[in-house]
Parts: C-alpha cells; structure tokens; sequence
C-alpha cells in the first residue's frame, strides 16, 4: 500500500514536470536567465516591452504577464511611466515559474469564449425575472461606481446572465472563471496598478446594451455584446497597464475576430 502511494506521487510529480508551460512562463524564464547571464545590477533597468518582445519573438502581451511573474517573485519592480528595474537578482536554483497560473489575458479570453456564448443561449431562455435580475445587478453596478465600491455589481450582473440560461452547469463554469480570476495573483497585480476609473463607466455602459439584447430576446446581438464587453475590458487593462509606452497603439493583444453570420431564409 505504502508502494502504491509513493508511486502515485511519483506520477504526480513527473506529469507535474512534464506538463507544457504556457508562453508567459516560458518567457519568464528567458527573462530571469537574461538578467542573470548579463549580469544586471540591482537598480538597473530592462530594456523596453516592445525590444523584448522583439528579441524573443512574442507578443508585448506575453512580455507584459512574464513581467508580471517575474514581479510577484520580487525580483523586478515596474515604474509607471519609467520603466521595468531590478530589484532583486535571481538566485541559480530558482524553480522556473514559481506562480502557477494562468495569465491574467489569458483568463481574460477564456472568459470571452465562454460568456459571449453563454449570453447567446441565455438570450434564448431568458424570462422576465431574469431581466429583472439583470436590472437589479445593473442598478447596483451603478450605486457601487457612484459610491466608489467595489465590482460587486459587476459580477452579479454576468452571473445573472448565466443563470438565464437555466443550465446548473454553465452557471458554475461562470463562477468558476470568477473565482480563478479573483484568486489569480498575475490578475490581482495587474488590477492593482489600475487607477483610472472612468473605466467601470464605459463597462457600465456595454452591460446596458448587453441587457437591451436579452429584452429583445436577440441571441447573436447578445452574443457580439458580450464578445465586444470583453475585449473593451481586455483593451482597456492593456492601455491602462502599460508601462514604458505613452503612444499605446492597442493591438497586443492577437484576438480571435468574431462575427456573426446573418441568418437568410
């Protein structure tokens, strides 16, 4: 018995080991050797997002949650409107990522292929005390960004959307990717260096459409609502994150396009 356990730890371990890293981990690491192998000072300063990105052949976005990484390791600090500096140099037997998690972008398109299909299949169940349940979540959006509160309302209102859809189970997958997101220290950095914001007014705003197209009853004009609500979200937290470039031209971050195919008789 005691044999069988050790060996499912075993097993454990080597899938552990063996399991791909996602880009931003990978681009981690090349950065940590980076500053190792160069021999940066404390106080010194990497080279910009967009030289990175070009020296490693990724997108800023992934640069963007490798730095991110690297700063919960407390080995950079990111200045706004400075730059990336060392703080800390990283030891020869660091592990090569010591967050496992995903990027806070990519949560980000998890949420937007999993909601804007939700919101379409909602739109087809929806009943009149769903849409007000919306409405609620929606007034007390408004009352908590008017007050200066927290998002409460914010998440009421998706998880409103997903209870329309009167599936047990896309209602837990919707709390789920919530609940990921809150726990997920690379979103809990990014989201702390956010200090505009005028933002939750424009979400406020993509929440009012969304909720116009479920009181139509509008399948493919709420899911292109949604689709839409999260990547202004995911455009929105690039710009408001960047950190050495003031002329941000908004396309980090490579999307799926999405378009809806207009039904014909």
């Amino acid at each position: 018995m005691q044999y069988n356990n050790n060996y499912r730890n075993g097993s454990d371990v080597m899938k552990h080991l063996l399991e791909p890293k996602r880009p931003y981990q990978e681009v981690g690491v090349s950065l940590r050797q980076m500053i190792a192998n160069q021999q940066y000072r404390i106080g010194d300063r990497l080279p910009p997002e967009r030289e990175l990105a070009d020296l490693l052949g990724v997108s800023r976005t992934i640069v963007r949650e490798a730095l991110i990484m690297l700063e919960l390791e407390n080995l950079i600090e990111v200045r706004k409107g400075s730059g990336v500096y060392i703080i800390n140099l990283p030891h020869v037997s660091s592990s090569s990522c010591s967050v496992n998690a995903a990027g806070p972008f990519e949560l980000l398109q998890a949420r937007q292929l999993l909601e804007s299909n939700i919101a379409e299949f909602a739109a087809m169940q929806v009943t009149p005390n769903d849409i007000a349940n919306m409405r609620r979540a929606l007034k007390r959006e408004s009352e908590d960004l008017a007050a200066g509160e927290d998002e409460s309302g914010d998440r009421e209102f998706h998880l409103a959307i997903a209870e329309a859809t009167h599936n047990s189970m896309l209602v837990e997958l919707l709390k789920q990717s919530w609940a990921w997101r809150e726990n997920n220290p690379m979103w809990l950095k990014l989201h702390s260096r956010i200090t505009d914001k005028d933002y939750r007014k424009e979400w406020l705003h993509d929440h009012q459409i969304i909720l116009a197209a479920m009181i139509k009853k509008d399948p493919a004009a709420a899911k292109q609502a949604m689709w839409q609500h999260l990547e202004n979200v995911k455009l929105r937290l690039l710009e408001l994150s960047d950190i050495d470039d003031p002329y941000f031209d908004g396309y980090l971050f490579n999307s799926y396009p999405f378009e809806i195919a207009k039904q014909r008789n």
